[in-house]
């Protein structure tokens, strides 16, 4: 028999085309992946891990998807968020997905308005405080012009409060919180201004830092409570409320100006009346925790007396006026 001649295998020179797609579908593929992911809302991927792990798993975990950071702009996120709602029975698969919108409660727009009619009321109140000490500030002004021209009164506006600071030297004489007859009419009058409006005052009583010790004044602590009381006592005189009105007494420890020169020093004897916005007590706030019962002061702690440096003091508690 003839030998049968092998035929010759062809070189195959389009091989590389099947790999090559191949790539091309790998890269496309990995490229559409990547623009996923960057594009992924955490709210619809909740929603589909929870759909598939309901289809193969059992029913879901949760229904309500969960966004975190904010919303990516394009995705469709910020146009419409949707939850899935159960078509079948729990624990069973479900056939069909349906986009349901979510819409806020009312109880949350409830919420939303009362905040802000809360701030606009608050906003207002506000306003018109500050607009009713403009008139206080007005109205002591044109009564004492004489005094602010003279300056020996002073109206000085500090946004939800007023200070009308009267020098002493129309006041007091030195070292007393005895009134000069002259300083009686000029309070009467500043009492009368104030007496329409329901702004509670504080006057505030300051000296220079002279030292004084006298039987009526050991320190000037007690000449400045001294001298605001005195003013307290001519405005309660002239009709102002009483619970309006409250004395503090500063001594030395807020100077106007340094006390370096007789001129700072007449300067930082001075009253001053604080008057402030609102119809409150002058304390502020807190004055309804007024009258609670008066609590035992406790016994003074022993002091060993082995540490000489050291003194004990026997502190006598006193009946709150």
């Amino acid at each position: 028999m003839p030998r049968r001649h092998k035929h010759e295998e062809h070189a195959n020179h389009e091989a590389w085309a099947i790999p090559y797609a191949d790539l091309l579908t790998l890269l496309l593929a990995f490229f559409v992946v990547m623009y996923a992911i960057s594009s992924v809302n955490e709210g619809k991927y909740r929603v589909l891990s929870d759909s598939l792990f309901a289809a193969f798993r059992g029913s879901p975990r949760t229904l309500q998807p969960v966004q975190v950071g904010e919303k990516a702009v394009g995705s469709g996120a910020d146009i419409q968020m949707t939850i899935v709602q159960q078509a079948m029975l729990e624990g069973q698969p479900r056939s069909m997905l349906e986009p349901s919108p979510i819409s806020v409660s009312d109880s949350q727009h409830s919420a939303h308005h009362a905040a802000n009619t809360t701030y606009d009321s608050e906003t207002q109140a506000s306003e018109a405080a500050v607009q009713q000490l403009e008139s206080v500030a007005r109205e002591v002004e044109q009564a004492m012009s004489t005094l602010v021209d003279q300056q020996l009164i002073a109206v000085r506006r500090h946004g939800l409060w007023v200070e009308v600071e009267i020098r002493t030297d129309i006041l007091f004489p030195s070292g007393v919180a005895t009134m000069e007859p002259a300083a009686i009419d000029v309070l009467r009058q500043l009492a009368g201004t104030l007496k329409p409006f329901p702004n509670p005052i504080r006057v505030e009583g300051h000296t220079d830092n002279r030292p004084i010790s006298t039987r009526a004044f050991p320190s000037n602590w007690e000449l400045s409570s001294a001298r605001a009381a005195s003013v307290v006592h001519l405005f309660t005189e002239s009709g102002i409320a009483p619970a309006r009105l409250a004395v503090i007494g500063l001594g030395e420890y807020r100077p106007a100006q340094p006390n370096t020169t007789a001129e700072g020093r007449n300067a930082n004897r001075r009253v001053v009346l604080v008057i402030l916005s609102g119809n409150t007590p002058p304390e502020g706030d807190y004055a309804e925790d007024r009258g609670m019962p008066e609590v035992p002061a406790a016994a003074p702690a022993e002091i060993p007396a082995a540490d000489p440096t050291v003194s004990a003091a026997v502190v006598t508690a006193q009946p709150a006026t």
